[in-house]
């Protein structure tokens, strides 16, 4: 059976313990220093913690290592990775090569997608040199997965949900360049975000402050099977600085979506076990989005990006009918409530947003009335009804477990076996006092034994076989069980079994024998790596240099020509315009170089 899995963000402990609870089967959480997300870090404590909760239910931990490392890093680095070995977690993320030159622990290494995983000979270089799974580039299309899949052995992860680099993964310098934070040490400050104005080579403004960079938020919900055709074996949700209710909503939503997928095919099963029991229906648009899109997973299209916002705009209501004093009608089968938040783009398209007081059949009383006028569209961007239901949300998750007890010599025998076949057996000495009342001693048997308590199991059926129906207080039955489960507990984690990987160095020729900086070397045994498998000239990594001017700082596959129609490729009568383009903010002027061949464009330092 080939393993099938959902990967969820754990900003911390809390976090992934309930991207657990809510059905995930792994979860990739920070470590204490040098992950993509420098905000989102963890101590080793916690990260032990959330290893042992996640191994009870056969759930993997992931810990992120991938960010560039200086030469400074080196040896902390290498000491994290041994004790995260030692703490028994998964696997490690990273980006940075030289990694592998360092005295590892037999470790599984991940490649992360900000190691630019975007052709197959890239990610058949990577598997032949020692990594174990390459989380593949946002940008490829279902057409490239499969041919990736075709022409390699390795695991390929794919995010399936959360919000878009508009940057090809590694590939981005722009925040760095603005002396922001490199988003390769993890510190990006999401400049992509901000407004700029279009300007063509004659000065003349073409698009005055948007987000032009800015794009939707991804969601493949609706492709899980072409996703699994094309060979991807981890979904992977984005989301480690997102809150609590985006993690239930949207594991809860994917969880049912796979499991749906599963259960129309033979040979493929989730790599976790356990049921988790929702006591709420996810829905994927009362959470965090900007809009969603399916990137280039089926083709280019201008539904990518959000050039108007970067702000959460939540689902689609409906449009206004009228406006009146202090209320309006709205045409819509969805229903609002009184302390929804709700959100408008006006007649300058710019995003607007205000709170419902109060909802009387069909009139909306809004907090502010100002700029809502008839035909616009109105958003929900906070369901207060849905985020107090997964506020106070008890969704569990369960192994089955099974109980068999019969009569010894001595008093009893217990045997208790869970749906991985996992088995304990013990017994209990007692003294043979014979119940008054044997159908009632044999019902509180099976009452208190059919109890989970809060264990992580759901009893599924309690066996009772006694030649002399003895006597037990419920407090004597309570903790027969208590201690039979423990055991059972105990039994689980026993027979976990961490997979072993010791990356064998070898001399694989690396893609290229020049590289520039965009190949982020930024230390000794990165240029070590590069230099065994054949690369004869190495740049210093973006992060190492001073001089930016004219180096490209952003390559993207979101073509703001394209966007604005002017694109020779895929419009038949494109728009006229002045090259060079340039995007400008308030304090710098950045040139916009177009790859038509490769379709990409490139953000030029100026």
């Amino acid at each position: 059976m080939k393993k099938i899995e959902l990967l969820a963000p754990a900003k911390n402990l809390e976090f992934g313990i309930t991207a657990i609870n809510y059905g995930a089967d792994a979860v990739y959480i920070g470590s204490p220093k040098f992950g993509a997300r420098a905000a989102a870090g963890n101590s080793l404590q916690d990260i032990k913690t959330l290893t042992n909760y996640a191994h009870k239910f056969y759930a993997k931990v992931y810990v992120t290592l991938n960010t560039i490392l200086f030469d400074n890093e080196l040896d902390e680095v290498q000491n994290t990775i041994h004790q995260l070995y030692e703490i028994g977690v998964d696997a490690i993320i990273i980006q940075d090569m030289g990694i592998l030159e360092m005295d590892l622990p037999p470790i599984p290494l991940f490649a992360s997608t900000q190691t630019n995983n975007y052709s197959w000979e890239k990610v058949k270089f990577l598997e032949n040199i020692g990594i174990q799974r390459v989380i593949l580039a946002r940008e490829l299309s279902l057409k490239h997965i499969s041919e990736i899949k075709a022409k390699t052995n390795i695991e390929l992860e794919s995010f399936v949900h959360g919000a878009l680099c508009v940057s090809l993964s590694g590939q981005c310098y722009f925040s760095h360049s603005i002396d922001k934070g490199s988003a390769n040490r993890g510190a990006c400050a999401q400049p992509c975000r901000a407004y700029y104005s279009l300007i063509d080579s004659a000065g003349k403004t073409l698009v005055k402050d948007k987000h032009l960079l800015s794009l939707k938020d991804l969601n493949f919900s609706n492709h899980i099977n072409d996703l699994l055709d094309a060979g991807i074996s981890s979904f992977k949700i984005e989301g480690r600085l997102k809150n609590l209710d985006y993690v239930k909503n949207v594991t809860s939503y994917y969880r049912s979506q796979i499991d749906e997928a599963l259960a129309l095919r033979d040979g493929l099963k989730k790599s976790s076990t356990g049921k988790t029991y929702f006591d709420f229906a996810p829905d994927l648009d009362k959470t965090f989005n900007r809009g969603y899109s399916d990137y280039f997973l089926n083709k280019r299209n201008k539904n990518i990006a959000s050039p108007h916002t970067q702000k959460s705009i939540g689902k689609l209501i409906g449009k206004v009918k009228s406006v009146h004093k202090n209320y309006f009608i709205i045409d819509s089968s969805e229903i609002l409530n009184n302390s929804d938040g709700i959100c408008f783009f006006d007649k300058n398209e710019t995003l607007q947003g205000t709170q419902v007081n109060k909802v009387e059949n069909d009139k909306i009383y809004p907090d502010s009335i100002s700029k809502i006028e008839s035909g616009i569209e109105i958003y929900r961007n906070f369901d207060f009804k849905f985020n107090k239901q997964l506020s106070g949300s008890k969704t569990e998750r369960n192994i089955s477990a099974f109980i068999n007890i019969w009569e010894n010599e001595n008093g009893i025998s217990i045997n208790a076996k869970d749906e991985d076949k996992n088995e304990i057996q013990w017994d209990f000495e007692k003294n043979k006092e014979l119940a008054k009342n044997a159908d009632k001693a044999i019902e509180n048997i099976n009452k208190q034994f059919s109890k989970s308590g809060d264990s992580i199991f759901k009893i599924e059926k309690v066996s009772v076989q006694l030649d002399n129906v003895l006597f037990f207080p419920i407090s004597e039955l309570n903790e027969l069980r208590r201690k039979t489960l423990e055991l059972l507990e105990v039994e689980r984690l026993k027979n976990y079994k961490n997979k072993s990987h010791t990356v064998i160095k070898n001399n694989t020729p690396f893609l290229d024998q020049n590289i520039d900086y965009k190949a982020n070397v930024s230390n000794k045994l990165a240029e070590q790596f590069y230099t065994r498998h054949g690369v004869k000239s190495i740049k210093n990594a973006f992060e190492n240099q001073d001089d930016f001017s004219g180096k490209e700082i952003m390559i993207t596959k979101h073509c703001i020509k394209y966007q604005i129609g002017a694109c020779e490729k895929f419009e038949k009568d494109p728009k006229k315009i002045s090259e060079p383009l340039y995007m400008m903010d308030n304090n710098r002027k950045y040139k916009l170089e177009f790859d038509c061949k490769d379709c990409l464009m490139k953000v030029i330092s100026t």
